[in-house]
Formats: C-alpha cells, sequence, structure tokens
C-alpha cells in the first residue's frame, strides 16, 4: 500500500514573518492528517527557520532545486550536501519552471535525481507537458521522455528512491485543472511504463499530482487509482488550504 505524500512547493514566496505563520498553522492543525506524509519544499535561504521550526514534528521538508555538481566553481547553486546540513528529506528536480525558465534539459534533469539519490536525498521528479503538447497529442510521448532520462542514467531501480509528479504545465497556477480522469490518465500511463521495466518498483512508486491541487478537488483526484498525493504550490501557502488537501486522503 502506497502512503500517500503532500508535498508543498513554496516557490520563490514568503519572508521569515510569514513562514512563521505558515508553519505554526500547519504545526497546530497536522494532528488531523491522518494518513498522508506531509513535506513542505522552501527557497533554500529559509531552510534553517524550517528545520528549526519543523523538527520533532510530523512534517519533512525539502529543497527546489539543487546542482547536479557535488561542490565547487558552482556560484549560486545548491549543493545535495548543503540540503543535507539543514536535515531535508526531498528535493524537487526538473519543475517545469526550471525546465522552461532555466532551460534545464531531461539529461540535467537526470543528472540532478542521480545526485540527489547519491547523497540519501528523496527527489521528486517533476513531468508534464505543455498545453500545445496536449493538444497535439503527444503527452505520453513527453511524459515517456522526460521519465526515461533518468531510467537511461541510472536504471530503472532507481525509481524505488524517488517520487514522481505529474504536473500538466497548462494547469500550474492558472487556475485550470485536469480532470481526474485525465490526471489518472497519465498516472497510469507512467506506472504501466515503469512497471514494463520492473513490476516491484512500479507498484511501490508514488506518483503525485501536480496542478492546481485545491481543498475542493482534492478528495476526487486523491480517490484515482494511481494517483499518491499531489505536488502543491499556490495552495500550500496557505496552512487551513494546505491541510485541507492533505487530510484529503483520510477518506
Amino acid at each position: 500500500m502506497r502512503q500517500p505524500l503532500v508535498a508543498g512547493n513554496w516557490k520563490m514566496n514568503g519572508s521569515r514573518a510569514s513562514i512563521e505563520m505558515l508553519l505554526n498553522g500547519l504545526k497546530s492543525g497536522i494532528g488531523a492528517v491522518r494518513v498522508a506524509e506531509v513535506a513542505v519544499c522552501a527557497p533554500a535561504i529559509y531552510l534553517s527557520d524550517v528545520q528549526s521550526r519543523l523538527q520533532g514534528t510530523a512534517i519533512a521538508w525539502g529543497g527546489q532545486d539543487l546542482s547536479a555538481q557535488a561542490s565547487g566553481a558552482f556560484t549560486g547553486e545548491i549543493a545535495a550536501s548543503m540540503l543535507n546540513d539543514f536535515g531535508c528529506k526531498y528535493v524537487i528536480v526538473g519543475h517545469s519552471e526550471r525546465r522552461a525558465y532555466h532551460h534545464e534539459s531531461d539529461a540535467t534533469v537526470a543528472k540532478k535525481f542521480a545526485a540527489a539519490r547519491a547523497a540519501g536525498l528523496i527527489p521528486i521528479l517533476c513531468v508534464g507537458e505543455t498545453l500545445e503538447e496536449r493538444e497535439q497529442g503527444v503527452t505520453e510521448a513527453v511524459v515517456k521522455r522526460q521519465l526515461d532520462a533518468v531510467i537511461e542514467l541510472e536504471g530503472v531501480t532507481a525509481l524505488a528512491d524517488g517520487v514522481v509528479a505529474y504536473e500538466p504545465v497548462w494547469a500550474i497556477g492558472t487556475g485550470r485543472t485536469a480532470t481526474p480522469e485525465q490526471a489518472q490518465e497519465v498516472h497510469a500511463y507512467l506506472r504501466a511504463r515503469v512497471a514494463s521495466q520492473d513490476a516491484d518498483v512500479a507498484a511501490g512508486l508514488r506518483i503525485l499530482y501536480g496542478g492546481s491541487m485545491k481543498p475542493d478537488n482534492a478528495k476526487e483526484l486523491l480517490a484515482k487509482a494511481d494517483i499518491d498525493g499531489g505536488l502543491i504550490g499556490g495552495a500550500s501557502l496557505k496552512a487551513e488550504d494546505f491541510l485541507g488537501i492533505c487530510t484529503a486522503a483520510n477518506d
């Protein structure tokens, strides 16, 4: 049985004051979350604050990105070992915003997945298609290419150490959401793709949905057989909304 994971991605949002308020709200309400594992992925500069406030709670935390390099002359980059220094459990790799705005290739994302895994972090590998790609009917080809880059570099068994997040780019921050049926179709495809190479890895792989999941649609999405949680953007910035999504997995 796969335990649902609900991970918040704060993106480039927050201040020390707002994060303190958010984390206090999460800590006070986490007792109502009976089923899902909960995590927050914070801007690197705030990881010290997150660690100090969440240490000893049921909430895990992680980074939003990392370098494919272990160390060296890479100004502005964050190494996996640095995330480890702040107690991170997770790190997001290949988010669509990194792919689009920072021109990260599938090969680069795969190397970041490998760097995270080598350091004992759990990478959350993001895959997903743009609106143009969906309209062209190439959704499966796109997510296959993105997933296969990791499998080709690390082997399919490496996915046992990670999480996959399907994020239709056209549904991120737009208010549009893939229907539960649309999301399930892609999640089922991803699991079948992994199962074609290793059925055991596929059975245990958590595949999250990331695309405007909110308290009012979370229950229906999480009820689908291959949707194992959510990678939450905007709704993770409000404790009440984020906890609402987390508790949707209780039923």
